[in-house]
C-alpha cells in the first residue's frame, strides 16, 4: 500500500506530513487523507513513488 512506504519515507527522512503533500502531490492534507482512507488514482500513486525515489537519489536519504 502507498500509505506503508509514505509513513517510512517520512520516518526515515524526518519530513513532516504537510510538507511531503505539497513536494510530492501539490495537496498538504494529502497523507492526512490517506491516513483517513483516501484512494489515489493509478497517476497520483506513480507521482508520489517518483517522487521518493528522486528525494532519495538526490539527497542520499537511506
Amino acid at each position: 500500500m502507498l500509505i506503508r512506504k509514505i509513513e517510512v519515507f517520512l520516518r526515515h527522512t524526518r519530513m513532516p506530513p504537510t510538507k511531503f503533500g505539497r513536494l510530492a502531490a501539490s495537496d498538504p492534507r494529502f497523507v492526512l487523507d490517506l491516513r483517513n482512507g483516501r484512494m489515489p488514482r493509478a497517476a497520483m500513486e506513480a507521482r508520489v513513488e517518483h517522487f521518493m525515489n528522486e528525494y532519495r537519489e538526490t539527497t542520499g536519504a537511506y
